[in-house]
């Protein structure tokens, strides 16, 4: 309960930083993927894919944030989305919403503008259930995920960085985590995340990582067998 009360807080702050039309329900769409913009007033439109589960009726349903890789940010949400994160986790009967980078890394100011602004608007117009949150981006959106969920762990009950260095200290890590990296990545190489799960492990954090073979770092859409190992991990930590 107390976990529930801090994250409540957690959001209402979030929530009071965030432009006040970003605040404002966006439209429900029917199951499927489906290219949105969202208007910021004090801030350029947030282009981002959201892809809705079959059977979705208004009833709670988990929520992936979904952060992209490197290159150009148009359309990269949805590719991303419909190449790697819909393909792998499409069992978990999730919203998956992936925004396009408002530029540069997930760790700059605007991006953090948005991607709040943009988690506030789906929260407030679909039904979550708020202790199914999770994080996950591959490459770049890898080491996105590692930076928000240290950085807005109250916000998440996980975090799955794909091909992505982790963040250089893990001295304030707490959520659980599962990691996926291929031993041939020669981008992002697999050594610092083989460090760092072991390193959380020691402090007695849930922290796992699947290491696939034979596989380049560009070749985003060979990540999916692995991704898809952290469905089951999901579904019984949800339990």
């Amino acid at each position: 309960m107390r976990k529930l009360a801090m994250a409540g807080v957690c959001a209402l702050a979030l929530l009071t930083a965030i432009p006040v039309s970003a605040q404002e329900k966006i439209p429900v769409r029917q199951p499927g993927i489906h290219d949105e913009v969202l208007p910021l007033r004090d801030g350029p439109k947030i282009h981002y894919a959201i892809s809705v589960p079959r059977g979705y009726h208004g009833a709670p349903v988990p929520l992936i944030l979904a952060l992209h890789f490197g290159g150009d940010p148009e359309g990269a949400g949805h590719s991303m989305l419909e190449i790697l994160i819909q393909p792998a986790l499409a069992d978990l009967g999730a919203l998956i919403v992936a925004p396009d980078s408002a530029g540069g890394g997930w760790s700059t100011a605007a991006n953090e503008q948005a991607v709040n602004a943009l988690l506030a608007a789906v929260e407030s117009s679909y039904a979550v259930d708020q202790k199914k949150v999770i994080v996950t981006g591959f490459s770049m959106g890898g080491q996105g995920t590692w930076y928000w969920a240290d950085k807005y762990p109250d916000r998440f009950s996980a975090a799955i960085p794909i091909s992505g260095t982790p963040t250089p200290s893990a001295a304030s890590w707490r959520l659980p985590v599962f990691a996926v990296h291929s031993r041939d990545d020669r981008v992002q190489p697999i050594g610092p995340t083989e460090r760092r799960i072991a390193e959380l492990k020691t402090r007695g954090i849930n922290a796992q990582i699947v290491v696939l073979n034979g596989i380049q770092h560009f070749e985003t859409y060979k990540f999916v067998g692995g991704l898809r190992q952290a469905v089951p991990w999901l579904q019984e930590m949800w339990k």
